[in-house]
């Protein structure tokens, strides 16, 4: 009778005993104890879970403190390195996107069973001969046209102010609009101010051989980036995994590809504008027809506002001479811009991804901003790779969910 009445008994205890609580759980003998105080614990008494209990209740603060201490001086080393080297950078980003431009023509060889080494001898052939031909050709007029410009500005103020425009602007403005001209053509007249604009004789040279170092430094890169263009896209597809590659792979050629073509397009077009502007200048009698036509090349290299700048630009200038060859030329150059518009632009673009016009825009000022004329050149083939990534990538996942 005692076993059989007590063993019910030790049964609902032991039953009862892995119910049972450590009295000192979730109080503070727990904490005093070294204890950490388990989740479902924690979400009934309200101390801090297991998981958050070194963040929430800071219980080594000198090594919390170490430890973001040093994160942050790791953060401002990054800074500091990247700002120091941000004309490396440049250099590389800029060498990789030329490479990108000229490997659909090098793939074109390479379709007409022309190897890629041979293709690669043949474009950096053909690209030194143009450039050793704008050098010969037009640098030392261009040079001469700049120290041209520069000599007879107050003379072109001079024009200017015998011209009708200038009499309807000054009848319709006042007297102030010829006072301002007046001091500025006083102020051009002399030469230190001119010197002081231009930062001196050795800041310019100075800044001249840069630019010649630099140009030198993108044409070796992008050389090396254009014979192993292929080998990268290898070696960066092996980062995907083994499932995702094919995808990944179709991806990243139709990036490259559209980049590619993008950038051929742009220089094609900005080409396309030099020729037409200076063919302009030196038809109309308007001055300085070489550095005008290199002007509008950089200039018309922005995305979708650089031919409207050159143009304002151009007109501004061309009323110095005249406000009929002004107007003569702002017209010639406006249906030029239609035409480019609506004829060469989709004929040249035809391969490169679309972008909406306000993310062109914006695309345009932020890599203006950023990295200058460059930034302005590659902000929109990178706004189309991460609308395309988004398109092929994000959507269909967002998609796929219920």
């Amino acid at each position: 009778m005692t076993d059989a009445a007590t063993s019910p008994a030790a049964s609902d205890a032991e039953t009862l005993a892995p119910l049972a609580a450590p009295a000192t759980a979730g109080t503070d003998a727990a904490h005093q104890s070294g204890d950490a105080v388990p989740d479902g614990v924690a979400l009934r008494s309200g101390e801090a879970p297991v998981s958050k209990t070194f963040w929430a209740n800071l219980n080594h603060p000198f090594s919390v403190g170490i430890f973001l201490t040093l994160g942050g001086l790791v953060a401002v080393l990054l800074g500091l390195a990247f700002w120091n080297l941000s004309t490396i950078i440049i250099y590389i980003v800029f060498a990789l996107f030329v490479a990108l431009g000229l490997d659909p023509v090098v793939r074109w060889f390479e379709r007409h069973n022309v190897s890629r080494a041979w293709a690669i001898v043949i474009v950096y052939s053909v690209f030194a001969v143009i450039l050793a031909g704008v050098v010969l050709l037009v640098v030392p007029r261009l040079v001469e046209q700049i120290g041209q410009f520069v000599s007879d500005l107050p003379d072109l103020v001079t024009q200017f102010q015998a011209s009708d425009f200038y009499g309807w602007l000054t009848s319709t403005f006042g007297s102030q609009f010829s006072d301002m001209v007046t001091q500025a053509k006083t102020f051009l007249s002399n030469p230190a101010n001119l010197a002081a604009i231009g930062g001196g004789v050795l800041n310019f040279a100075v800044g001249v051989g840069t630019a010649i170092s630099g140009l030198i430094i993108v044409i070796v890169l992008s050389l090396y980036f254009l014979a192993g263009l292929p080998t990268m896209k290898k070696s960066f597809m092996q980062f995907a995994a083994a499932r995702n590659r094919p995808k990944a792979t179709a991806m990243t050629n139709q990036i490259t590809d559209s980049i590619g073509a993008y950038l051929m397009g742009m220089v094609v077009l900005a080409f396309c504008n030099s020729v037409v502007a200076f063919l302009l200048h030196l038809f109309l009698g308007l001055p300085f027809p070489a550095l005008m036509g290199v002007l509008a090349f950089l200039i018309t290299l922005i995305p979708l506002i650089g031919s409207v700048l050159y143009w304002i630009t151009a007109t501004v200038i061309a009323l110095f001479t005249g406000w009929v060859p002004a107007l003569i030329f702002a017209i010639i150059y406006l249906i030029y811009m239609q035409l480019e518009a609506y004829v060469l632009t989709p004929r040249v673009m035809n391969r490169a991804i679309s972008v909406p016009g306000a993310l062109v825009v914006i695309g345009a000022m932020v890599g203006g901003t950023l990295l200058g004329l460059l930034g302005a050149l590659v902000a929109i083939p990178v706004t189309a790779s991460i609308l395309l990534i988004i398109k092929q990538v994000f959507i269909p996942r967002q998609d796929a969910k219920l």
